[in-house]
């Protein structure tokens, strides 16, 4: 791709900076002054980590939504993505997106690729648990704009240009869903923020507390085990388990960068029960020299190595899980091998990968139909 490329990015949201933030900050590092689309933005939050950018927004935007309870504008993300054109005189357009963003359109003479972090969890595979989160009588018209989503997720999708997954179950995803074929580009962890350090006897937990992270698994695991836990993360299922596990188990909230590697340096292991797509944490735990004991599906199968830098178990087993902590030695891993695994993570790798499947497509001129 040309040096002089002009290059447009898009992400769905930018409130917090978490997973799928850092992984399109990573991105945006690439092409340091290109524009950023987004449907809602906190320059508190973002506007450090992604300076340099200037920042398109949504009509949304004038919500003042925060990370808090922007979900509960779901029925207009479509419109609002549909109404916010990508920049006519971009040759490539990069968007990240889990959600929406895919769906901004862009002009005939632009290339679109999307780095899909999964398509849309609620509307596809989680709709069941999305119904089940609010009050009974919301639930058909809830049922209905998950519908209406589906819809117009099938159209958003079919007039990118090529899809990037970030593992294989958002590939296996993006084939079932969209009927489209997408290479795998594994998510970058900014691995040289953590080292090893000396490991206490609790485990610990890191994600956004909501139900489809399956974190009761795990403290329900640890109480089982006998093993303390510490929790990193806040979200909208923290006050259930709070009554549930306040007893054994340490709420922590949000930490910062700094505190967050202590507490992967110091932890046992890291826990997770979810089936992630990717799983960034597990990565930042291993770089931290610490195994991690998942869920034997989804992206830890391409993070952990079983017996080597981590313990994988049934999912949604809460009894193998509790088996794992209580007889697994997780201090008998080398500490020194499993952080050299986690750097084939790096964000350097990442954003050559990204490069190099930009510059495809740009060589392709585009290859769906719009």
């Amino acid at each position: 791709m040309p040096e002089t490329a002009r290059v447009a990015l898009a992400h769905d949201y930018l409130l917090v900076l978490r997973g799928a933030e850092r992984t399109f900050a990573a991105i945006a590092d690439e092409w340091p002054q290109a524009p950023i689309h987004t449907l809602l933005w906190d320059p508190a939050v973002c506007g450090p980590r992604l300076a340099g950018h200037p920042v398109v927004v949504s009509r949304l935007n004038r919500t003042g939504a925060r990370q808090s309870w922007f979900r509960w504008l779901l029925p207009a993300f479509p419109l609002a993505a549909s109404a916010m054109p990508l920049p006519a005189d971009a040759d490539v357009a990069i968007i990240s997106s889990s959600a929406f963003a895919h769906g901004m359109p862009s002009a005939p003479g632009t290339a679109t690729l999307c780095y899909c972090h999964t398509p849309f969890r609620y509307a596809w595979f989680e709709g069941e648990r999305a119904l089940a989160s609010v009050p009974a009588p919301a639930r058909p018209a809830l049922a209905a704009t998950l519908a209406a989503v589906r819809r117009w997720d099938v159209r958003a999708a079919a007039r990118v240009d090529r899809y990037v997954a970030n593992g294989r179950i958002t590939q296996e995803r993006i084939a079932r869903i969209y009927g489209r074929e997408a290479p795998i580009v594994h998510p970058p962890v900014e691995v040289e923020r953590f080292a090893p350090g000396t490991p206490e006897g609790h485990v610990l937990v890191v994600c956004e507390l909501v139900r489809h992270k399956r974190v009761d698994v795990t403290l329900e695991a640890a109480r089982r085990a006998g093993v303390p836990v510490r929790v990193v993360g806040t979200g909208a299922d923290e006050p259930r388990l709070r009554a549930l596990h306040g007893d054994h188990a340490t709420f922590l909230g949000r930490v910062d960068d700094a505190q967050l590697a202590r507490e992967y340096a110091s932890a046992a292991a890291l826990v997770m029960a979810n089936v992630e797509e990717f799983g960034i944490a597990a990565v930042e735990a291993q770089a931290a020299g610490r195994p991690v004991v998942a869920a034997d599906a989804g992206g830890a199968r391409e993070t952990v190595r079983d017996g080597e830098t981590g313990v994988l178990v049934p999912p949604d087993d809460v009894d193998a899980l509790a088996e794992a902590l209580r007889e697994t030695d997780l201090h008998r891993f080398d500490a020194a091998r499993i952080a050299a695994h986690a750097r084939r993570f790096s964000a350097t790798a990442f954003r050559r990968r990204m490069r190099e499947e930009v510059e495809a497509l740009a060589r392709a001129g585009g290859d769906a139909p719009r």
